[in-house]
Protein backbone atom coordinates (compact mmCIF):
# COMPACT_ATOMS: atom_id res chain seq x y z
CA UNK A 1 0.00 0.00 0.00
CA UNK A 2 0.93 3.62 -0.62
CA UNK A 3 2.01 5.41 2.23
CA UNK A 4 1.56 9.31 2.52
CA UNK A 5 5.20 10.17 1.01
CA UNK A 6 4.41 8.21 -1.95
CA UNK A 7 0.76 9.42 -1.55
CA UNK A 8 1.90 13.33 -1.45
CA UNK A 9 3.94 12.74 -4.81
CA UNK A 10 0.91 11.82 -6.71
CA UNK A 11 -1.06 14.65 -5.46
CA UNK A 12 1.72 17.51 -6.34
CA UNK A 13 1.97 16.08 -9.73
CA UNK A 14 -2.08 16.17 -9.78
CA UNK A 15 -2.21 19.78 -8.63
CA UNK A 16 0.48 20.42 -11.38
CA UNK A 17 -1.07 19.05 -14.34
CA UNK A 18 -4.82 19.18 -13.68
CA UNK A 19 -5.90 21.66 -10.59
CA UNK A 20 -7.60 24.62 -12.13
CA UNK A 21 -8.89 23.13 -15.18
CA UNK A 22 -12.51 22.05 -16.05
CA UNK A 23 -13.89 18.45 -16.49
CA UNK A 24 -15.36 18.42 -19.78
CA UNK A 25 -16.12 14.02 -19.80
CA UNK A 26 -15.49 11.36 -17.25
CA UNK A 27 -15.18 8.42 -18.94
CA UNK A 28 -15.86 4.87 -16.73
CA UNK A 29 -13.94 2.29 -17.61
CA UNK A 30 -14.66 -0.83 -15.15
CA UNK A 31 -17.79 -0.11 -13.02
CA UNK A 32 -15.77 -1.45 -10.16
CA UNK A 33 -13.21 1.59 -9.85
CA UNK A 34 -16.35 3.82 -9.01
CA UNK A 35 -18.39 1.54 -6.23
CA UNK A 36 -17.80 3.37 -3.61
CA UNK A 37 -20.47 5.83 -5.56
CA UNK A 38 -23.61 4.43 -4.70
CA UNK A 39 -25.61 6.26 -7.29
CA UNK A 40 -23.70 4.65 -10.12
CA UNK A 41 -21.40 5.46 -12.99
CA UNK A 42 -23.66 7.71 -14.98
CA UNK A 43 -24.16 9.81 -11.88
CA UNK A 44 -20.14 9.98 -11.08
CA UNK A 45 -19.58 11.23 -14.62
CA UNK A 46 -22.44 13.63 -15.14
CA UNK A 47 -21.99 15.49 -11.64
CA UNK A 48 -18.47 15.78 -12.51
CA UNK A 49 -18.78 17.28 -15.88
CA UNK A 50 -18.21 20.81 -16.27
CA UNK A 51 -16.47 20.89 -12.69
CA UNK A 52 -13.42 22.43 -11.94
CA UNK A 53 -10.92 20.88 -9.95
CA UNK A 54 -9.89 23.64 -7.55
CA UNK A 55 -7.64 21.78 -5.37
CA UNK A 56 -5.49 18.91 -4.73
CA UNK A 57 -5.24 17.34 -0.86
CA UNK A 58 -4.22 15.29 1.09
CA UNK A 59 -4.42 14.08 4.45
CA UNK A 60 -2.15 10.98 5.91
CA UNK A 61 -2.68 8.00 2.71
CA UNK A 62 -5.99 10.01 1.40
CA UNK A 63 -6.39 11.84 -1.20
CA UNK A 64 -8.76 13.68 -2.86
CA UNK A 65 -9.86 17.07 -5.16
CA UNK A 66 -12.24 19.63 -4.50
CA UNK A 67 -14.43 20.95 -6.83
CA UNK A 68 -15.52 24.49 -7.98
CA UNK A 69 -18.47 24.67 -10.35
CA UNK A 70 -18.92 26.28 -13.34
CA UNK A 71 -15.83 28.72 -13.88
CA UNK A 72 -13.93 27.75 -10.79
CA UNK A 73 -17.09 29.31 -8.82
CA UNK A 74 -17.42 28.18 -5.14
CA UNK A 75 -20.20 25.93 -3.99
CA UNK A 76 -21.76 26.11 -0.69
CA UNK A 77 -21.22 23.07 1.28
CA UNK A 78 -18.31 21.90 -0.85
CA UNK A 79 -17.73 18.35 -2.67
CA UNK A 80 -14.81 16.57 -3.19
CA UNK A 81 -13.62 13.55 -5.70
CA UNK A 82 -12.31 10.84 -2.86
CA UNK A 83 -9.03 8.89 -4.58
CA UNK A 84 -8.58 5.73 -3.01
CA UNK A 85 -5.35 4.32 -4.53
CA UNK A 86 -5.49 1.04 -3.12
CA UNK A 87 -2.45 -1.53 -3.95
CA UNK A 88 -2.13 -0.58 -7.34
CA UNK A 89 -4.09 2.65 -8.21
CA UNK A 90 -2.41 4.88 -10.21
CA UNK A 91 -3.47 8.53 -11.15
CA UNK A 92 -1.59 9.34 -14.58
CA UNK A 93 -1.28 12.31 -17.12
CA UNK A 94 -1.27 12.00 -20.89
CA UNK A 95 -1.18 12.99 -23.96
CA UNK A 96 -4.58 13.23 -25.56
CA UNK A 97 -4.77 10.02 -27.82
CA UNK A 98 -2.56 8.71 -26.41
CA UNK A 99 -2.30 4.83 -26.44
CA UNK A 100 -4.74 3.38 -23.34
CA UNK A 101 -3.16 1.39 -20.72
CA UNK A 102 -4.16 -2.12 -20.01
CA UNK A 103 -5.98 -1.74 -16.32
CA UNK A 104 -7.26 1.71 -17.67
CA UNK A 105 -10.49 2.24 -15.15
CA UNK A 106 -11.00 6.10 -15.79
CA UNK A 107 -10.80 8.95 -17.91
CA UNK A 108 -10.85 12.59 -17.20
CA UNK A 109 -10.89 14.94 -20.20
CA UNK A 110 -10.62 18.54 -20.11
CA UNK A 111 -12.37 21.53 -21.48
CA UNK A 112 -8.91 22.81 -22.82
CA UNK A 113 -8.22 19.84 -24.80
CA UNK A 114 -5.05 19.69 -23.04
CA UNK A 115 -3.73 16.44 -21.35
CA UNK A 116 -6.30 13.73 -19.90
CA UNK A 117 -6.00 12.22 -16.37
CA UNK A 118 -6.38 8.50 -15.93
CA UNK A 119 -7.31 6.49 -12.99
CA UNK A 120 -5.46 3.08 -13.67
CA UNK A 121 -5.81 0.25 -11.43
CA UNK A 122 -4.54 -3.65 -11.78
CA UNK A 123 -5.75 -5.18 -9.37
CA UNK A 124 -9.28 -3.08 -8.95
CA UNK A 125 -8.55 -2.59 -4.52
CA UNK A 126 -8.72 1.03 -5.49
CA UNK A 127 -10.93 3.40 -6.53
CA UNK A 128 -13.12 6.91 -6.87
CA UNK A 129 -16.26 8.44 -5.42
CA UNK A 130 -17.97 11.80 -4.46
CA UNK A 131 -18.34 13.22 -1.21
CA UNK A 132 -19.50 16.33 0.94
CA UNK A 133 -16.98 17.98 2.72
CA UNK A 134 -17.01 18.71 6.36
CA UNK A 135 -15.42 20.65 8.52
CA UNK A 136 -12.65 19.31 11.52
CA UNK A 137 -10.96 21.77 13.82
CA UNK A 138 -11.01 24.31 10.94
CA UNK A 139 -9.89 21.66 8.29
CA UNK A 140 -12.27 20.49 5.81
CA UNK A 141 -12.35 16.88 4.76
CA UNK A 142 -14.11 14.51 2.79
CA UNK A 143 -17.35 12.81 5.09
CA UNK A 144 -15.01 9.46 5.22
CA UNK A 145 -11.96 10.93 6.22
CA UNK A 146 -13.08 13.12 9.06
CA UNK A 147 -12.14 10.46 11.50
CA UNK A 148 -9.00 10.61 10.35
CA UNK A 149 -6.11 12.00 12.91
CA UNK A 150 -3.87 14.72 11.61
CA UNK A 151 -0.37 13.48 9.88
CA UNK A 152 3.26 14.22 10.85
CA UNK A 153 3.21 17.21 8.05
CA UNK A 154 0.78 19.09 8.53
CA UNK A 155 0.54 22.39 10.11
CA UNK A 156 -2.36 21.04 12.79
CA UNK A 157 0.04 18.20 14.15
CA UNK A 158 0.50 18.70 17.60
CA UNK A 159 3.42 16.14 18.99
CA UNK A 160 3.43 16.76 22.26
CA UNK A 161 -0.84 16.81 22.18
CA UNK A 162 -0.06 12.86 20.38
CA UNK A 163 2.88 12.29 23.08
CA UNK A 164 0.07 12.54 25.93
CA UNK A 165 -2.42 10.67 23.99
CA UNK A 166 -0.15 7.88 23.16
CA UNK A 167 1.63 7.62 27.08
CA UNK A 168 -1.97 6.50 27.88
CA UNK A 169 -2.42 3.89 25.79
CA UNK A 170 -1.72 0.35 26.97
CA UNK A 171 0.38 -1.09 23.49
CA UNK A 172 3.44 -0.84 20.86
CA UNK A 173 4.67 1.72 19.67
CA UNK A 174 4.51 0.38 16.01
CA UNK A 175 0.59 -0.32 16.71
CA UNK A 176 0.13 3.27 17.60
CA UNK A 177 2.06 4.16 14.67
CA UNK A 178 0.23 2.66 12.84
CA UNK A 179 -3.41 3.59 14.19
CA UNK A 180 -4.66 6.30 12.11
CA UNK A 181 -6.89 7.74 14.23
CA UNK A 182 -4.00 7.87 16.57
CA UNK A 183 -1.69 10.03 13.73
CA UNK A 184 -2.14 9.02 9.92
CA UNK A 185 0.02 8.53 6.57
CA UNK A 186 2.80 5.86 8.79
CA UNK A 187 2.58 2.98 7.79
CA UNK A 188 4.44 -0.34 7.81
CA UNK A 189 7.67 1.32 5.71
CA UNK A 190 8.21 4.50 7.79
CA UNK A 191 7.20 3.20 10.65
CA UNK A 192 10.37 0.70 10.38
CA UNK A 193 12.43 3.25 9.34
CA UNK A 194 11.66 6.06 12.05
CA UNK A 195 11.94 3.22 14.89
CA UNK A 196 15.39 3.04 13.96
CA UNK A 197 16.18 6.24 13.57
CA UNK A 198 15.01 6.45 17.29
CA UNK A 199 16.67 3.53 18.23
CA UNK A 200 13.23 2.43 19.33
CA UNK A 201 11.93 -1.57 19.51
CA UNK A 202 8.73 -2.08 17.45
CA UNK A 203 7.12 -3.55 21.03
CA UNK A 204 8.39 -0.68 23.34
CA UNK A 205 5.21 0.09 25.20
CA UNK A 206 3.79 3.15 24.87
CA UNK A 207 3.00 4.00 28.31
CA UNK A 208 7.08 3.88 28.94
CA UNK A 209 7.91 6.59 26.29
CA UNK A 210 8.98 10.22 27.50
CA UNK A 211 7.77 13.30 26.10
CA UNK A 212 10.94 13.90 24.90
CA UNK A 213 11.42 10.62 23.24
CA UNK A 214 8.24 10.84 21.59
CA UNK A 215 9.45 14.32 19.94
CA UNK A 216 12.72 12.12 18.93
CA UNK A 217 10.43 9.83 17.39
CA UNK A 218 8.42 11.79 15.60
CA UNK A 219 11.35 14.07 14.36
CA UNK A 220 12.44 11.01 12.98
CA UNK A 221 8.95 10.09 11.32
CA UNK A 222 9.27 13.63 9.76
CA UNK A 223 12.67 13.39 8.64
CA UNK A 224 12.41 10.00 6.64
CA UNK A 225 9.05 11.13 4.81
CA UNK A 226 11.19 14.36 3.61
CA UNK A 227 13.49 12.08 2.94
CA UNK A 228 11.37 9.63 0.57
CA UNK A 229 9.47 12.60 -0.97
CA UNK A 230 12.88 13.90 -2.29
CA UNK A 231 13.27 10.65 -4.06
CA UNK A 232 10.13 10.04 -5.58
CA UNK A 233 8.75 8.02 -2.54
CA UNK A 234 9.65 4.10 -2.06
CA UNK A 235 8.54 1.75 -5.62
CA UNK A 236 9.01 -2.22 -4.92
CA UNK A 237 7.22 -3.24 -8.11
CA UNK A 238 5.77 -0.97 -11.49
CA UNK A 239 2.64 -0.64 -9.32
CA UNK A 240 3.33 3.04 -7.13
CA UNK A 241 4.47 5.25 -10.21
CA UNK A 242 4.11 9.10 -10.18
CA UNK A 243 1.64 11.08 -12.84
CA UNK A 244 4.22 11.02 -15.31
CA UNK A 245 4.39 7.24 -14.84
CA UNK A 246 7.97 7.29 -12.53
CA UNK A 247 9.46 5.26 -10.18
CA UNK A 248 10.35 6.54 -6.97
CA UNK A 249 13.68 5.14 -5.56
CA UNK A 250 13.83 5.39 -2.02
CA UNK A 251 13.92 1.60 -1.43
CA UNK A 252 17.65 2.19 -2.18
CA UNK A 253 18.51 4.48 0.83
CA UNK A 254 15.84 2.21 3.47
CA UNK A 255 18.25 1.51 6.40
CA UNK A 256 15.88 -1.63 8.28
CA UNK A 257 12.76 -2.33 6.18
CA UNK A 258 12.83 -5.11 3.66
CA UNK A 259 16.89 -5.49 5.16
CA UNK A 260 16.74 -8.76 6.32
CA UNK A 261 20.68 -10.36 7.16
CA UNK A 262 22.26 -7.06 6.14
CA UNK A 263 24.41 -4.93 8.36
CA UNK A 264 22.68 -2.54 10.35
CA UNK A 265 24.30 0.89 8.75
CA UNK A 266 24.99 2.41 12.59
CA UNK A 267 26.36 -0.59 14.09
CA UNK A 268 26.82 -3.47 11.13
CA UNK A 269 24.60 -5.84 13.01
CA UNK A 270 22.44 -8.06 10.91
CA UNK A 271 19.10 -6.64 10.34
CA UNK A 272 16.24 -8.80 12.37
CA UNK A 273 12.67 -9.76 10.87
CA UNK A 274 9.75 -10.61 13.70
CA UNK A 275 6.16 -11.14 12.51
CA UNK A 276 3.90 -8.84 13.47
CA UNK A 277 0.36 -8.35 12.56
CA UNK A 278 0.52 -10.87 9.48
CA UNK A 279 2.78 -8.65 8.20
CA UNK A 280 6.94 -8.27 9.12
CA UNK A 281 9.21 -5.48 11.48
CA UNK A 282 12.83 -4.82 11.10
CA UNK A 283 14.93 -3.69 13.40
CA UNK A 284 18.70 -3.77 14.46
CA UNK A 285 18.54 -6.04 17.43
CA UNK A 286 22.09 -3.75 18.75
CA UNK A 287 20.44 -0.29 18.40
CA UNK A 288 17.05 -1.35 19.02
CA UNK A 289 17.53 -3.99 21.74
CA UNK A 290 13.47 -5.98 22.64
CA UNK A 291 12.41 -4.61 25.77
CA UNK A 292 11.09 -6.81 28.70
CA UNK A 293 7.87 -4.93 29.13
CA UNK A 294 7.02 -5.65 25.45
CA UNK A 295 4.10 -5.42 23.83
CA UNK A 296 3.52 -8.11 21.39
Amino acid sequence: MPELPEVEVVRRGVAEHAVGRTVSSVEVLHPRAVRRHVPGPDDLAGRLTGRVLSAARRRGKYLWLELGGPGGAALTGGEALVVHLGMSGQLLVQPTGAPDEKHLRVRFEFADGGPELRFVDQRTFGGLHLADLVEVDGVALPKPVEHIAPDPLEESFDVDRLAARLRARRTGIKRALLDQSLVSGIGNIYADEALWRAKLHWARPTATLTRPKVRELFDGVIDVMQDALHAGGTSFDALYVNVNGESGYFDRSLAVYGQLDRPCPRCGAPIRRDAFMNRSSYTCPVCQPRPRNAHL
